[in-house]
């Protein structure tokens, strides 16, 4: 009888292989080629803009960016972004003084609403930012400090 871990093991070789040979659709393939790794590798606000190759953030109070004032165990804070402006085509979570600042980017349509929700790593006390990248070009952002008492390294 197989196991689990057998199954999955095998699944994942095939897949690799049907990538490979190309059997697999292309709209795999294409969103593949389409992750931004140099903005997820950003370090800074300004290697980010650079890597997404938008223009800086401006603050906006259309923005609102939800999250806890202290987060007790920083290996699993809760964080939510919304926006009621028309036209946002992303959403990004920045956390500041995580070793890489993007910890999040989600592609919004005009089909769905731009209100985004996950959890994130923090290492230690830190502003985090939500930003709007609007169709028109604007990039609207909303911070917050968050405090941890528990770094989500360990620490």
């Amino acid at each position: 009888m197989n196991s689990r871990r057998e199954v999955l093991k095998r699944s994942a070789a095939v897949a690799s292989m049907m990538l490979a040979a190309g059997l697999l659709p292309n709209v795999a393939a294409a969103q593949a080629a389409a992750f931004n790794t140099a903005a997820f590798d950003a370090k800074s606000l300004a290697e980010l803009v650079k890597a997404l190759g938008t223009s800086a953030p401006t603050e906006s109070k259309d923005v609102s960016i939800q999250g806890p004032d202290i987060a007790e165990n920083g290996a699993v804070v809760p964080l939510g972004a919304s926006t009621t402006l028309p036209g946002v085509k992303r959403m990004l979570l920045l956390v500041e003084k995580n070793p890489s600042m993007l910890s999040a980017m989600f592609d919004i349509t005009d089909a769905v609403e731009a209100n985004i929700s996950t959890r994130v790593k923090m290492g230690q006390t830190s502003n985090v930012v939500a930003v709007a990248m609007m169709a028109d070009g604007r990039n609207l952002f909303a911070q917050k400090e968050i405090k941890v008492t528990l770094g989500g390294c360990g620490g």
